[in-house]
């Protein structure tokens, strides 16, 4: 048995936070003296050992608590799951001590492969198991998101490249999309207004009438009335658009990126975003004047 001034000093664990571990269920010492002092065995070690590692992976307490209360929750397959991920992130940190030797050393290297998506597609992938309902339900099927986490595979550069320009970093845009995922039941669950539910259904229903037929050629009369109609829709139901070459070029780049891609292809079929981005931009070179 260990106090708790002997467990902090040999995991440099601070006596208060071993304290607060207890307070919140976290970690229970193994015993009490009389006169209430923690004791700690090498089981209660090994458990502590287990939430460091958890806690080096960016997991929450309130998550480590969760995984380690769980009935079947198995130690050793844990630590295997937590050695994968420590490598996956260390490669990660190798690639970019790399590329920082590169730049420092004054080459011009506008590479993104080296900030890769490892967390997010690792939180893809334990959202589909442990999500199963929710995933089938807005995506139609556990196949389809294979294909949206393999699309994200297959462009991991330019969603990276994506992620900096908006989010600052891929942590800052793996956690919001964490985040997402974390909540995702109560995103999708908010109700919206009849009007908003309502808009969304017709928006859908112009582009999967657009992309019903992806073999015709974006040009013909019948794509480019359903193109004009899905963009008059739009105007009418924002004020703030109208259907300059700006704002469908908006569109173009929106339709082009890789995240949006894999949401469109998984939803209308593989190939449907290009389609859409053709059909869009010959509507823009044909149809709008060059500045509104």
């Amino acid at each position: 048995m260990r106090t708790i001034s002997q467990v902090a000093e040999l995991t440099g664990i601070s006596p208060r936070t071993l304290q607060y571990y207890d307070e919140i269920g976290l970690l229970k010492p193994s015993e009490l003296t009389k006169s209430g002092y923690r004791l700690y065995d090498d089981e209660a070690l090994q458990k502590l050992q287990q939430i460091l590692f958890f806690k080096e992976l960016g997991f929450k307490l309130k998550e480590i608590k969760e995984i380690l209360q769980k009935p079947d929750f198995d130690r050793i397959k844990a630590f295997k799951k937590q050695k994968e991920l420590l490598l996956l992130k260390r490669n990660r940190t190798d690639r970019l001590i790399q590329l920082l030797s590169r730049l420092e050393k004054g080459e011009q290297c506008m590479s993104f492969k080296e900030f890769d998506l490892s967390d997010y597609i690792n939180a893809l992938e334990n959202f589909k198991n442990n999500s199963t309902d929710d995933v089938i339900k807005h995506w139609g099927s556990v196949e389809n998101f294979d294909m949206f986490i393999q699309k994200i595979k297959d462009d991991e550069a330019e969603v990276a490249k994506l992620a900096i320009q908006q989010f600052g970093s891929v942590e800052k845009y793996t956690d919001a999309m964490k985040h997402n995922l974390e909540h995702f039941s109560e995103i999708m669950d908010t109700k919206l207004s009849e009007d908003v539910q309502k808009i969304g259904e017709q928006s859908d229903m112009l582009y999967a009438k657009l992309t019903a037929d992806l073999s015709e050629d974006v040009s013909s009369p019948r794509i480019q009335a359903i193109v004009h109609e899905l963009l008059q829709f739009v105007q009418k139901n924002s004020t703030s658009v109208s259907l300059s070459k700006p704002y469908i070029n908006v569109l173009i780049d929106a339709y082009s990126s890789a995240y949006v891609k894999s949401l469109t292809d998984t939803k209308y079929g593989n190939g449907a975003s290009d389609y859409i981005v053709g059909a869009f931009r010959y509507y823009s070179e044909n149809n709008t004047p060059s500045n509104n």
